[in-house]
């Protein structure tokens, strides 16, 4: 019985060291709540991208991701991230409802050169580890992001 559960725990350990040292995967970004704030949308039923990220949208971005805000193209280690909320309508206001999705951008041309350089994750909700994206950030973001080719695939500008 001890070895089958020292086994298991080798194997629970081993899982997770495999997870960690994936170069691949965007790790959600802690604190991104007090990097400075980009821009705030509404995407409304309608537009073009609607059925994929429709509702109130606050984009953040750590100090690598708004120097290359200032001056294209972005470091590596930037990380934008797009904080994606259902909107409350009411009382002739707009609000904040439940978030939808945490959306991670993370730059680092070796790592991620298939896709621009960049890596993208989508999390559920309130969710740090509910991955959306994982292995198809390719068709699920980057497909969108080519269209950005010149802004090195990043749609949102910086507003001082």
């Amino acid at each position: 019985m001890k070895i089958r559960v020292w086994g298991l725990a080798l194997i629970g350990l081993v899982s997770m060291a495999a997870l960690a040292s994936d170069s691949s995967t965007v790790k959600y970004p802690e604190g991104w709540r007090q990097w400075p704030h980009v821009k705030s949308m509404l995407i409304e039923a309608g537009h073009p991208l609607s059925g994929l990220v429709q509702g109130l949208h606050h984009i953040y971005a750590n100090p690598a991701a708004m120097r290359g805000y200032k001056k294209r193209p972005f470091p590596n280690g930037s990380v934008i991230v797009f904080d994606l909320l259902e909107p409350v309508a009411g009382d002739k206001a707009m609000t904040e409802g439940a978030r939808k999705a945490v959306i991670v951008m993370e730059k680092n041309s070796k790592r991620y050169a298939a896709t621009g350089g960049w890596g993208f994750e989508v999390f559920g909700g309130e969710s740090k580890t509910d991955r959306k994206v994982g292995a198809n950030a390719a068709t699920a973001c980057f497909d969108c992001h080519t269209a950005k080719k010149d802004q090195d695939f990043v749609f949102s500008e910086w507003r001082p």
